[in-house]
């Protein structure tokens, strides 16, 4: 009897909740009240401190790849920023662009950056060295290199980091409440803890996780999307286990992007050094050199 009461009261709590998100999801005569508004202006904070902090962290980690001396004293400095407490910075912020969203924009885009910086500097790093030489004999220059085969090989690293920042970036977001922005959070924090009412925080908590949810899974897809050679090789792995130890054996590595294939097989196709003879280019530039 006790525990049927307990459910009972459990649901009509979770009935009350309910009733009270889509009683207030919007209010034609209040457009700037209601759930949908902080809903849409959580969004909006959210994305564009995600969108400059990876446009930030893209050339920023290029230039930490290329002139390996910066990468230290960079993120040493990114490190120490992150240290800074957020509520810190958007009080800072706040005589330089009062009560706009660039007052959480801001900070919350150079925490962004502090994040991706690592992981762009590491999927970069990790194209292997053949590659680039490959891409190199085939012709390409520095930026056509850099868009066809570098950036598709880091594509999974900085997304693995991207998903990380975007979370954290949705939940921070709510902290932006103490000066008058944070979208959701001022559902947890005036219409929730001040009047000492538990449905909108609720509402505010569900729609920050399903928010961060949905984002995370927009990134999963956008990285299967954007490579595609991942999935064949993981369908070759599934088909050689499925095929017994044996294909399990001879299981293959994860295949480079086609264009590094394609480079790699130009530099390595034999070509003539001599009257009568076949060697392969890297031979050959090797007894040149």
């Amino acid at each position: 009897m006790v525990g049927d009461r307990v459910i009972a009261e459990a649901w009509d709590w979770a009935a009350r909740v309910v009733e009270w998100g889509v009683a207030n999801w919007s209010r034609p005569g209040e457009p700037d009240r209601g759930v949908l508004p902080r809903l849409t202006e959580h969004m909006r904070l959210s994305y564009l401190s995600i969108l400059i902090g990876l446009v930030l962290a893209l050339p920023l980690g290029l230039a930490c790849v290329r002139w390996k001396p910066l990468y230290p004293p960079v993120l040493t400095g990114v490190n120490v920023l992150y240290a800074v407490p957020s509520i810190a910075l958007f009080f800072l912020m706040l005589p330089y662009t009062g009560f706009s969203d660039w007052t959480a924009v801001v900070p919350l885009a150079l925490y962004t950056l502090v994040v991706l910086l690592p992981n762009v500097v590491d999927g970069l790093r990790q194209v292997p060295d053949h590659v680039r030489q490959a891409a190199v004999a085939m012709g390409f220059g520095p930026l056509r290199r850099l868009v066809y085969v570098e950036t598709p090989v880091a594509v999974p690293v900085i997304i693995a980091g991207l998903r990380v920042a975007s979370v954290a970036t949705i939940s921070m977001v709510s902290v932006a409440s103490l000066v008058g922005l944070g979208g959701l959070g001022q559902l947890i924090l005036s219409d929730g803890f001040r009047r000492q009412f538990d449905a909108p925080i609720v509402v505010g908590i569900v729609l920050t996780v399903l928010l961060a949810f949905v984002t995370d899974a927009v990134l999963v897809l956008a990285q299967r999307l954007l490579t595609p050679w991942a999935r064949e090789d993981g369908g070759r792995r599934r088909r050689r286990r499925a095929a017994g130890p044996a294909g399990a054996d001879t299981a293959a590595a994860p295949t480079a992007p086609r264009a590094a294939e394609t480079a790699e097989a130009a530099v390595r196709r034999p070509v003539r050094t001599g009257p009568g003879t076949g060697h392969t280019a890297e031979e050959g530039r090797s007894w040149t050199s």
